[in-house]
């Protein structure tokens, strides 16, 4: 049975839209890049030529009173989210809006809202929970190899010293590195363990000409688990991405989910067997002990798919299944990001708390 087709409309062509958005949506059966909004000429050229049949425009209005159009995807820089997003609902369109959703919990929950009356999908680019390395220490996790846990640790960091002229290193608002970085790092601690009791966080500008945040540490307290969460753009020697600490024992991970290299180099997961696939030089090892007998070792990694989140809201608007990653979701990672903002300012532990809906 032939698949319904979804015309979709992509709103952004930087890397965002044009590594991380475009190819996998245009691998997803069912989806089809329509029209592609983009200014600069030399992203312009190259939408045409990567993706001939779809229309570039430079507008949004030719997007929005396109009955044609049934997704479209937001991935402008992060203090339009919200205005671009909520025309498009307006519109009668679902609505995929890169991560982070939205600059304040506010917006957030105007959206939900607006989404709800309409009966419009509106669901967050949250696309690390398909990392490799984090299913796999989701999969550790829940299998209990490290019996009760009670320190997880992630790190997300780089190394450029130099400040770069562009918006995600601009004064402005939803702009740093918590936001980019930290959304990914969050949303994957939330749905791991659920929403923390208390947020702790100490936030910095390290580099010379730094106009924002450029570092941060988070530590979400569930009570007796412990969860850090770090990025920083000064760390030019190799960390752990994962660090996680058991009463049995211990797992430690290096390396990054190969995907985001295959896209920035042009690759698409179309025909590529290994797609998402490690090499066994980053496996992680386990250190513990399963059922009194003593393991050392590496565990191979699962395998990473960033064609699950597109597949999802695919089924999602069609009616096929319920949305992997729910705007509410992505509304609880901003709420934290808020609540670390007034820790780090005020040099103190903050309960969390949902904030005024």
């Amino acid at each position: 049975m032939e698949k319904k087709q979804l015309k979709v409309a992509l709103v952004g062509y930087g890397m965002g839209g044009r590594v991380f958005h475009a190819p996998i949506i245009q691998s997803i059966p069912g989806l089809e890049i329509s029209k592609i909004l983009v200014n600069n000429q030399e992203r312009a050229a190259d939408a045409r030529r990567t993706y001939p049949s779809a229309e570039i425009v430079g507008d949004l209005k030719s997007i929005l009173q396109d009955d044609g159009i049934e997704l479209v995807v937001v991935a402008t820089p992060n203090e339009s989210h919200y205005g671009v997003a909520k025309g498009c609902l307006m519109a009668g369109k679902n609505v995929v809006v890169d991560k982070p959703f939205t600059v304040s919990t506010s917006e957030a929950d105007e959206l939900i809202e607006l989404a709800k009356k309409l009966r419009k999908i509106i669901s967050v680019h949250h696309n690390r929970r398909y990392d490799s390395d984090f299913l796999t220490v989701k999969k550790i996790i829940e299998k209990g190899f490290l019996g009760e846990l009670v320190e997880y640790e992630s790190h997300f960091d780089r190394f450029r010293n130099s400040v770069r002229d562009r918006w995600k290193e601009s004064d402005m608002p939803g702009s740093g590195n918590l936001y980019d970085l930290g959304s990914h790092l969050i949303d994957q601690a939330l749905c791991l363990f659920g929403l923390p009791k208390e947020v702790t966080a100490d936030i910095r500008k390290q580099r010379t000409g730094a106009h924002i945040d450029d570092n941060f540490e988070l530590i979400l307290n569930y009570g007796r688990l412990k969860v850090t969460l770090k990025a920083g753009m000064l760390v030019r020697e190799e960390l752990p991405s994962f660090i996680l600490h058991g009463q049995n024992g211990s797992f430690v991970k290096y390396g990054m989910d190969v995907q985001e290299g295959s896209l920035a180099n042009g690759m698409t997961p179309d025909g590529l067997e290994d797609w998402g696939k490690e090499p066994e030089s980053i496996w992680g090892t386990l250190n513990t002990d399963i059922e009194g007998i003593h393991f050392r070792g590496k565990v191979e990694s699962e395998v990473g798919d960033y064609r699950l989140f597109y597949k999802n809201v695919y089924d999602a608007i069609t009616g096929q299944a319920e949305l992997f990653v729910t705007p509410e979701q992505a509304r609880n990672v901003i709420r934290v990001i808020e609540l670390a903002k007034e820790s780090s300012e005020n040099k103190r532990t903050v309960a969390f708390t949902q904030g005024i809906a």
